[in-house]
């Protein structure tokens, strides 16, 4: 059973959604404390290594999905809103860890029974309107001396080893492109093979419209950037490959191609992919790809960017699964492709 690389492991267990990434950020920030520490205006995170052009950009989001507390009933009742995407279903009896001000609150996410409701509900897809969390309280003065309106809301899914090197866990997505930023960034340092410069990035708010993304490209400046995110893993059943192209767990790094993707850094990811011996698929895109590299590509006056996504399982879910192979391999390609780059690159479109 492979390990599970401490850092990675250690965001994983933090709570932080959109828009509440300090206790993540501030972690991953101990850990890059061998680079050159900064921060954005809205929370994204930047550790540098380097002072020689090109400057690349590495960035993996460090927010999650989650919920916010909207009311408390007279009975102690919580109810809430989503921060980012959910299926409703999945939050179906789910253990939550409410992030309240003077620590984690547990509760419960809960309907009304199977039991209660009659054929035709017993048909309907549940609604985000249709749950409430349930923390104990008696009544609202109870719940309201433990918890407030807008404090954050987690599933409570701690990472789980399973066979192999596989791993299960909420907020792989995107912590995996967070620990992979800096992991990389680490491997450059300590081999001193780096001829330009590197700035990793744990950006904020991509859940919820790219934000920390776009700030922290605008801050950073770098020449080119790949942005680091998962991918659905096309061999779990029910997912199409003729749709999302071919990248079951095990085949390493899915290199993005696609219109708003700079075409050199692809074939440059390519290349060193090749030339590693780094196991790769090619995942294409027809327009945006729905992760940061669409805001990175058009701060500022445009930045060739690239987009290296990890094959992922059950993606918005408590129980996302990756292969840590392919993350290993994510960390290496991106590496490797930061020691090959030099001044003399072309990056013109």
């Amino acid at each position: 059973m492979t390990a599970t690389p401490v850092l990675l492991d250690k965001l994983l267990r933090i709570g932080a959604p959109s828009g509440h990434e300090g206790p993540a950020a501030a972690a991953w920030r101990e850990e890059a404390a061998f680079a050159s520490l900064s921060a954005d205006g809205i929370g994204s995170s930047i550790a540098r290594i380097g002072e020689s052009q090109p400057l690349l950009a590495v960035v993996g989001h460090i927010d999650e999905i989650g919920l916010a507390i909207t009311h408390i009933d007279e009975k102690g009742f919580l109810y809430f809103t989503s921060i980012g995407g959910w299926d409703p279903q999945i939050l179906v009896g789910q253990r939550v860890e409410v992030l309240a001000r003077d620590g984690v609150v547990i509760g419960a996410a809960g309907r009304k029974p199977l039991h209660l409701l009659d054929g035709d509900q017993r048909k309907k897809v549940v609604e985000l309107k249709g749950l409430h969390i349930d923390i104990g309280a008696a009544n609202r003065d109870e719940a309201a001396a433990l918890v407030r309106v807008g404090d954050p809301v987690v599933i409570a899914a701690e990472p789980v080893k399973l066979a192999g090197s596989r791993l299960l866990s909420r907020a792989m997505d995107n912590r995996l492109g967070a620990y992979v930023a800096l992991e990389a960034l680490r491997r450059c340092a300590q081999r001193k093979a780096l001829r330009g410069s590197f700035a990793a990035v744990a950006a904020v708010q991509e859940e919820i419209g790219l934000f920390g993304a776009r700030t922290a490209a605008f801050e950073v400046r770098p020449d080119l950037a790949v942005a680091v995110d998962v991918t659905h893993a096309t061999d779990a059943p029910g997912v199409d490959e003729k749709e999302i192209g071919s990248h079951p767990l095990g085949s390493g790094p899915a290199i993005g191609r696609g219109s708003t993707l700079s075409p050199k850094v692809f074939e440059l990811l390519v290349e060193t992919a090749e030339e590693a011996g780094i196991d790769y698929t090619i995942n294409a895109s027809g327009r945006s790809t729905g992760t940061d590299a669409d805001a990175i590509q058009i701060s500022r006056s445009g930045i060739p960017t690239g987009l290296v996504s990890i094959p992922l399982r059950y993606m918005h879910s408590p129980v996302e699964l990756v292969d840590l192979a392919d993350v290993e391999a994510t960390v290496e390609l991106i590496a490797a492709f930061a020691e090959r780059l030099d001044g003399d690159i072309d990056l013109s479109r």
